[in-house]
């Protein structure tokens, strides 16, 4: 069918957590990239004139040298005035990384391993941490080691730099290893990982795709999904229970639970913390939510229009962890405990590590724990396969998996 164009992104749902917000009617290149704009519209017209928002997210995050991701700009860091445009948890205070490091070794010891394997590391920060904090050997002698696998070439060279005196405990990886055996770690990246956007017209979900408008300007465009395909499979399963009210808009995560699968595929024995914000299925398609939880940040501030300004900013969703443990599970792993992330942390012996710290470097590590700050949005999920962790320390008190 043809498909409908429209710059509406989504209900304004301001005050609900994780909802998006209204479009404005701006061109896509006007603060963005000319050349990933340009790009993106020959992308658009090789398709056919209508790309799916999958696709579009994937190629203005991680186009080779002009997306988000991949241009070298400077995201992480406190201070937008640096041209940062967000901080993660190991960027607010060590302290993040320090106690994280104590389910690390746990895990490391349960599933007699010595190699630590982290997914998109940003910065380098937490890995600085984890390392600075993990004995460099095991009792037996056995140094541990430290992988990284990077997408980003410009992210490398950065924590290439930042990790040098860790060398050689520390390699990067192109691409998956054919089998894992230790702990991944991934901090804020399934919330990266492309999104395929839905919305509800006449009773009906659609797939949400990105043409462009008369003026040439990037704009929304609804299609019918069609019969049997991956998108109203996923559709009719994730939402059966909530069918939401016309204009409606919300995401599905195949990427994210793909790679869940790939993990689950060369994991052999040890254990996957991921670490993300998001809500359980039960709160993420919720009346409430009704405009999704896609959003952009820039220098500090969200919006909700990723048509606007691409490649000058992130664009993200929420995670629904019930997708992910049940596409864990249906691959075979295990899930070992699912909790919010300052639960997770005080498990893991935060408050001994606030104790510690000075009266500044305390403040700022507040925040991972705070209900309002990090605390309570982000969670933690474990997963695990051919190890004995039956008391994971993350998971003692407070453990949600019931709730997924």
């Amino acid at each position: 069918m043809v498909p409908t164009i429209s710059r509406m992104t989504q209900n304004d749902t301001e005050g609900i957590p994780g909802t998006g917000t209204a479009a404005r009617d701006t061109p896509a290149d006007d603060d963005g990239d000319p050349a990933l704009a340009r790009h993106l519209a020959a992308q658009i017209a090789a398709a056919g004139g209508w790309l799916p928002f999958d696709r579009f997210m994937a190629e203005a995050l991680h186009a080779p040298g002009l997306g988000y991701y991949s241009a070298g700009r400077r995201i992480f860091g406190h201070d937008p005035r640096g041209g940062s445009d967000f901080v993660t948890a190991p960027e607010l205070s060590p302290v993040f990384g320090r106690t994280l490091a104590a389910q690390v070794l746990q895990a490391l010891v349960a599933s007699d391993t010595a190699e630590v394997l982290e997914f998109g590391a940003g910065s380098g920060a937490l890995a600085e941490q984890l390392l600075e904090t993990l004995p460099a050997a095991r009792p037996d002698g056995r140094p541990l080691q430290y992988a990284i696998l990077e997408l980003s070439g410009a992210l490398r060279a950065r924590q290439q730099a930042r990790l040098a005196r860790f060398a050689p405990r520390v390699r990067w990886l192109d691409a998956w290893p054919g089998t894992l055996r230790g702990v991944l770690v991934g901090n804020e990246v399934l919330d990266a990982m492309p999104v395929k956007l839905l919305h509800r017209q006449q009773g009906r979900w659609h797939e949400r795709g990105v043409a462009l408008d008369a003026a040439g300007r990037f704009a929304f465009a609804d299609r019918d999904a069609p019969a049997g395909a991956e998108c109203a499979s996923r559709a009719d399963a994730a939402l059966a229970a909530w069918q939401g009210p016309d204009g409606a808009v919300t995401e599905i995560h195949p990427q994210a639970e793909a790679f869940v699968a790939s993990l689950a595929a060369r994991l052999e024995c040890g254990v996957a913390l991921l670490i993300d914000y998001g809500f359980p299925e039960h709160e993420y398609y919720h009346p409430q939510r009704s405009g999704g939880t896609l959003m952009c940040h820039r220098g500090h501030r969200a919006d909700g229009d990723p048509l606007a300004d691409v490649g000058a900013k992130d664009i993200t969703a929420h995670v629904n962890f019930s997708a992910i443990a049940l596409a864990a599970q249906d691959a075979g792993l295990d899930v070992l405990g699912y909790t919010s992330q300052a639960r997770f942390l005080i498990n893991c012996g935060i408050a001994d590590a606030l104790a510690a710290a000075g009266l500044p470097e305390r403040a700022m590590a507040q925040k991972l724990i705070t209900e309002h700050e990090m605390g309570e949005l982000f969670k933690v999920i474990a997963l695990a396969r051919g190890c004995t962790l039956d008391d994971p320390l993350g998971f003692r008190v407070g453990d949600r998996s019931h709730r997924l």
